[in-house]
């Protein structure tokens, strides 16, 4: 990976490459530790957020000089005052809240037996099992829990859409990438475009560093 990639992937909140922990506990805390995280990265930041990432990322990238630009991918981009789970369900089209299960307290998982089709329709069997065996829970006041004044209204942003995605409607998206001004690049993906069409997240996050 050239030092362009490992800029940019460096602070990204949600992502299968090399990637901050993203906790999951709830918006402020977990822009919070990225924020941390981004004070001990030298030069500029390129922010790339997946699914409930883009709520983290919105938040962390507010009034920090350091972050340059924001590439969503499959995210939620939300306003001051909006949840994850109040946007997901604006637009009809999600099937997530009939695939949701709560193992131990307030976390949340996909069921094993849904997370293929809803998740990673197109991503291999094999793989999607894998996925789905070592998924990491949310928690629900996570998805609840309203951003502040988001980093897309002062900073350039990207947006990767998926057209195929059961978890984020692809009217969604196109309602908050449209809002937030962002260079939008579509795909027809699951949710899961991260792991089925990695070339178009590259390629998108790559364009943000230009």
């Amino acid at each position: 990976m050239n030092s362009q990639y490992r800029r940019l992937f460096a602070v990204a909140a949600v992502c299968v490459l090399p990637a901050a922990a993203n906790p999951l506990r709830g918006v402020a805390s977990d822009a919070a530790a990225l924020r941390g995280l981004i004070a001990h990265v030298d030069g500029p930041v390129i922010l790339v957020g997946h699914s409930y990432g883009g709520n983290v990322i919105s938040v962390a990238g507010a009034g920090n000089s350091k972050v340059k630009a924001l590439v969503y991918v499959a995210a939620f981009l939300p306003q001051a005052r909006e949840s994850a789970l109040g946007l997901s369900t604006r637009f009809p089209g999600s099937t997530l809240p009939d695939a949701l299960e709560t193992v131990t307290g307030p976390d949340l998982y996909i069921r094993q037996d849904a997370f293929h089709r809803q998740f990673a329709a197109d991503v291999p069997a094999p793989q999607a099992a894998q996925m789905a065996a070592s998924q990491r829970p949310v928690a629900q006041a996570a998805l609840e829990e309203k951003a502040t004044a988001p980093a897309w209204r002062e900073k350039p942003s990207w947006d990767v859409i998926t057209t195929k995605d059961l978890n984020i409607p692809v009217a969604a998206q196109r309602f908050m990438a449209k809002r937030a001004n962002a260079h939008i690049t579509e795909v027809a993906a699951s949710h899961a475009v991260t792991v089925s069409h990695p070339g178009v997240v590259i390629d998108a996050a790559a364009r943000a560093t230009r």
